[in-house]
């Protein structure tokens, strides 16, 4: 029996070694498929972080091309309304000089108007007064 205990003996050394063996093979192949997966995750992570930050330069740049043209429209606009602007204090200037004209010429109006009608009385007083002359 002890001869049959010493054949058994090695085999069950064997059958141990190849346990663990196997256990460490299993070990190495999922730690292997765990660094795969875990490479593919990070190759993914890394592909996701890239396209959300492409799309976010294209918005910021998109942004940035809307404002440029927006300030280009807004100078030329500014431009054209200085061109009114200058176009209108012009005419207003022009206005005002020919109200300024009228109104001095209103102003002689009245002026020889006053005139006439003092030179009237005054007439009327020297014809009043020549008639008494004459009268008496």
């Amino acid at each position: 029996m002890e001869g049959a205990k010493a054949a058994a003996d090695p085999p069950a050394g064997g059958q141990l070694e190849s346990a663990l063996l196997h256990i460490m093979q299993q070990h190495h192949h999922q730690s292997l498929r765990q660094r795969q997966q875990t490479e593919r995750a990070k190759k993914n992570a890394v592909r996701s972080a890239s396209r959300v930050a492409g799309h976010l330069v294209e918005a910021v740049d998109g942004g940035v091309q809307e404002l440029f043209v927006n300030e280009k429209r807004i100078e030329l606009e500014a431009r054209a309304l200085l061109g009114t602007i200058a176009r209108y204090r012009k005419q207003t200037d022009q206005w005002l000089a020919a109200t300024n004209a009228v109104n001095s010429v209103i102003k002689e109006i009245g002026d020889f108007e006053n005139w006439m009608k003092i030179m009237d009385f005054d007439c009327k007083s020297i014809n009043a007064a020549i008639r008494n002359i004459h009268r008496s």
